[in-house]
């Protein structure tokens, strides 16, 4: 056999990757004669040359690896170092271990190479590591200006010190060169990037100030600092200001031609008090036939914001408005949003109508959507339209004039809410905070938000008009842009489905053909009962996350077949681009269906994306004013509700929605352990129990706005649970090994006075 035969077949046979040549020379007892081993190593370098074999970077041989297909996608950073790349939207996530990111940044979009497959029979996602990064998605940052302290001071040649931004998804601090603006201590600035994180430097950016923004003292700079730091930009570029203040004041009578006329109907706005933007009116009246004639009309922005323009671009950019405690970062200027495209009271404003006929199920059994005009009778509000549903005498009479149309309202809000739970809508109870700031943006108080009938009411008329839109366009066949909610994950369901087990409630169906309806009928079980919070927020949590897609998927949490966004054109893109489709394709041409066939696509993903950047916004403000707020309760002990457990501790929650962590390392009394199945913590000496939806008391230890972090301690009390301990041998404990076994943890009487001892080693003393 020739050697170069027997040195492939060797490697072929290999258990290991690569082999130095002098190991294979010995291999092939070759390696004590010299002339045997010139010969190996003159054969091996044939082969190489040949391809048949390649040469490690360490100098080893072995049989060239297959290409591995290297998938692209954008990458999701968490801030304990690890990540997800987001391959497409009907694609799983690949998650990349700490160490493999290649120092991929949030939403930069690379390569990545698979290095373990998915198994969904063992419930098991795909794995892989960064092979390179293609495009950086972040080139600046906002953040507050620090000096070096005197040791860094000593080796910081060119940098003046560094600044630290609110976006969690940049775990680093970002030294500054004082090759741009020289900024003073606690300046807010923004920042050009111009180095980032490597090898050699891996916790670190590096920039240049190219303004200065404010002082950290200054009124909401807070606020603004978040928003910039997640690229919210806060101000209109000079063009989009020039084409908003073109637009004209009001509607010249001329401009009316074509549009179907709704001026003499009963149509009026329902929103907050405080609410300027006023995109959405409806129209009700009973019909002879014993249907209800139900309208709802949407301010027509795509009218003046058209395909292309600087307005329709900054809006595109900006995707959604962003709603922030105390101000609201709007999608279009003031301008439009509060002048000419806000369906104020009594005057002619342009919309786009979807005027539906419902019969007493609840179902549209004709409609007409159209180019319109209107002039609404009454501004109103939430709290104005619940006082007339409670019948108070003073409102009724003041408003007489929509009484009628509000008890129709409520009579048609009814029987549509009876309608989605028939096909399986899913009802999530959830609590949203308000939050009372005073003129310089300090939070005073925080306030559960209530809902009454009156704001469920608009929500179900625009829910069924959504609906109705997204099946003209499914049923047309045309190109259009969907609202998707898809069917969950099967292993986050199976998870559920064992944690609900654990209270004895079983669920119909099976993870693959869960039906909506299955989940409204378990929902319907639990409520009233104690574990109802619980499994709400856990069921709430195997949910996937709603999105854009050109494809009509459905919407699982409604149950419903189509669905889009019609009704928010003002705050909402993909909403604006519905207006579009509505006017372009009412007769589309061969040429209009290809160019939105070829754009929806990139707009479904962009606007998806600005969607979860703004609820990211909204998140971090909320969570730095809470923990603002609590900061003056340093010390104060509550009655909670435990609403989250994890192995490093569990999540509390008070009645005003503030959540904030009790760590495993407050909990000195005892060594506890973490049960994944039932998401419980219990002592192994005293048997105390920690379980969702408990009820235990905590005293406030920190707070801390910078972070947004809450932190409490457990305090001893008549509330808590504890349940029997389970006798085990010595044997059985060691069995588990590592610090949980009890041979190898030191004795507890003997070191009660000392730091607790944990079974998980990544539990650390904050």
């Amino acid at each position: 056999m020739k050697l170069s035969k027997k040195i492939t077949d060797y490697l072929a046979s290999m258990p290991s990757k690569s082999i130095s040549p002098k190991m294979l020379a010995q291999n092939l007892g070759m390696a004590d004669d010299a002339n045997d081993y010139k010969l190996v190593v003159k054969t091996i370098a044939q082969l190489e040359e040949n391809k048949t074999i390649e040469v490690t970077a360490g100098g080893n041989i072995a049989l060239p690896q297959p290409e591995v297909a290297l998938l692209e996608g954008t990458f999701s950073a968490n801030p304990r170092g690890f990540g997800f790349v987001r391959i497409g939207e009907n694609e799983p996530d690949v998650f990349v271990k700490k160490g493999n990111t290649k120092f991929a940044m949030n939403e930069d979009i690379v390569t990545v190479k698979i290095t373990s497959p998915a198994n969904p029979l063992k419930g098991n996602e795909a794995e892989g590591k960064v092979a390179a990064i293609k495009t950086r998605a972040i080139t600046g940052l906002v953040g507050e200006f620090f000096e070096f302290n005197e040791e860094e001071k000593k080796n910081s040649g060119s940098l003046l010190g560094y600044v630290i931004n609110k976006n969690k998804k940049i775990p680093f601090r970002t030294n500054i060169s004082k090759k741009g603006l020289t900024p003073e201590v606690g300046d807010i600035v923004r920042v050009d990037i111009t180095h980032y994180p490597d090898r050699d430097f891996p916790d670190v950016l590096q920039g240049l100030v190219t303004e200065i923004i404010g002082k950290s003292t200054d009124t909401g700079i807070d606020v603004l600092e978040v928003l910039e730091s997640l690229g919210i930009p806060s101000e209109f570029p000079e063009d989009v200001m020039a084409e908003a203040n073109a637009v004209p004041d009001e509607i010249d009578e001329k401009d009316i031609v074509d549009r179907v006329d709704y001026r003499d109907e009963i149509t009026f706005t329902i929103d907050g008090a405080d609410a300027k933007d006023l995109d959405d009116a409806v129209h009700i009246k009973a019909l002879d036939n014993g249907n209800i004639e139900l309208g709802v009309h949407i301010a027509d922005v795509s009218y003046y914001v058209t395909e292309g323009s600087a307005l329709d671009r900054e809006a595109l950019n900006r995707g959604t408005s962003t709603y922030v405690t105390d101000r609201v970062v709007p999608m279009l200027p003031e301008r439009l949003s509060n002048g000419i495209c806000s369906l104020n009271p009594r005057v002619n404003r342009f919309t786009q109508s979807c005027v539906m006929e419902i019969n007493p199920d609840g179902y549209v059994i004709n409609y007409k959507i159209s180019q319109s005009v209107i002039k609404t009778t009454e501004r109103m509000t939430y709290s104005d339209v619940n006082e007339m549903l409670a019948e108070k005498p003073e409102f009724l009479e003041k408003f007489a004039k929509i009484s009628e149309s509000v008890t129709q309202m409520a009579r048609l809000h009814e029987i549509l809410l009876k309608m989605r739970a028939r096909r399986g809508s899913i009802d999530f109870e959830t609590q949203e905070a308000k939050i009372i700031v005073d003129s310089l943006g300090k939070p005073v108080d925080i306030q559960v938000r209530k809902r009454g009938t009156a704001e469920m009411m608009i929500e179900s008329f625009m829910l069924i008009a959504n609906e109705t839109v997204a099946r003209d366009f499914a049923t047309r066949e045309l190109p259009f842009i969907y609202r998707v909610h898809e069917h969950p994950k099967v292993d986050k369901l199976t998870r559920f489905i064992d944690f609900a087990s654990v209270f004895g409630i079983p669920l119909k169906g099976t993870p693959e053909k869960m039906q909506s309806k299955d989940l409204q009928d378990f929902m319907l079980q639990i409520k009233g009962k104690p574990g109802e919070m619980v499994l709400s927020t856990m069921l709430l949590r195997s949910m996937q996350q709603a999105r854009y897609d050109e494809d009509n998927l459905g919407h699982f949490g409604l149950a419903a077949e189509y669905y889009t966004h019609f009704t928010s054109p003002i705050r909402r893109y993909p909403d604006l681009l519905v207006h579009r489709l509505i006017r372009a394709e009412s007769h589309p041409t061969t040429d209009v269906i290809e160019h939105f066939e070829e754009i929806i696509p990139e707009i479904a993903t962009q606007t998806s994306s600005r969607e979860r950047r703004s609820i990211d916004a909204e998140r971090t403000v909320e969570a730095m004013k809470k923990a603002e707020y609590m900061e003056s309760y340093v010390g104060t002990e509550y009655d909670v509700t435990i609403s989250s457990v994890t192995r490093f501790g569990f999540f509390v929650s008070l009645p005003n929605t503030i959540e904030g962590l009790v760590h495993m390392s407050t909990l000195g009394d005892d060594f506890y352990n973490f049960n994944e199945r039932d998401l419980s913590l219990k002592g192994e000496r005293t048997g105390k129990t920690f379980r969702m939806g408990q009820v235990v008391k905590v005293k406030l230890i920190k707070s801390d706005k910078i972070t947004g972090d809450i932190d409490f301690e457990h305090v001893n009390s008549e509330l808590d649970v504890v349940e029997a301990v389970e006798k085990r041998s010595r044997d059985d404990r060691s069995k588990q090994g590592g610090r949980n076994a009890r041979d190898k943890r030191p004795d507890w009487k003997k070191n009660k006075d000392k730091k607790p001892f944990y079974k998980n080693k990544d539990v650390k003393k904050k």
